[in-house]
């Protein structure tokens, strides 16, 4: 598919946004008084995206469709492609193809520099555990695998075969998981009990 010019991505952008927002598509009436511009010029932007591939229409109203999410990355050549792991058995290797539930197109400008040569993956979060730190229930956190971290990291660990997010620290020789809601009691676990398997750097959130 053919790039596309700055104008033709914010109304991509905002075709999606009502597509999400109000369950249909908007009229080429609508996208003309949002962005306050003639009737025809806002056609001849559909046209152009229909051109290169990223809009779908028909003769009925409010037919427009996406062929391809305006969310990814604009240079998709430059996008990571990161895998979404499930589940984690323990003693199973992180990157194992059974853990792989689909992969995921991440901006590499979201993450922290000193992660361009590490191993990348994600996991959609269950809970509310993290509230506080700003990972909410259904994000996808991105990290870096890694088996050690330092104190105050948030680490994706694995405990008694259960994998879970946590503030990592040591109290009186015991490992910390730590929480970031109230609601929830902070874990200790001997050091052996705990197997970090990556550091969290990154996450994504759909609206």
């Amino acid at each position: 598919m053919k790039g596309l010019t700055d104008k033709q991505q914010e109304i991509l952008d905002y075709i999606e946004n009502f597509l999400n927002t109000k369950g249909m598509a908007p009229t080429v009436y609508e996208i003309a008084d949002h962005f306050d511009i003639k009737s025809a010029t806002s056609f001849a932007h559909i046209r152009a995206l229909q051109r290169k591939g990223y809009l779908t229409r028909s003769s009925k109203a409010r037919s427009l469709a996406l062929t391809k999410s305006s969310s990814m990355p604009r240079h998709l050549s430059m996008a990571l492609s990161v895998p979404v792991l499930g589940r984690i058995s323990a003693g199973m290797p992180l990157m194992a193809e059974q853990n792989v539930e689909h992969t995921i197109q991440v901006d590499p400008k979201i993450l922290p520099p000193s992660a361009g040569g590490d191993k990348i993956f994600a996991l959609q979060v269950n809970g509310e555990s993290m509230r506080d730190a700003g990972i909410l229930d259904g994000d996808t956190i991105i990290a870096s695998e890694c088996n050690n971290a330092s104190i105050g990291d948030v680490v994706v660990a694995m405990v008694n075969g259960d994998t879970t997010v946590k503030t990592l620290y040591i109290n009186n020789n015991r490992v910390e998981l730590r929480p970031s809601n109230p609601e929830f009691k902070t874990q200790l676990y001997a050091p052996e009990e705990v197997q970090i398997q990556g550091k969290v750097i990154a996450l994504q959130r759909t609206f």
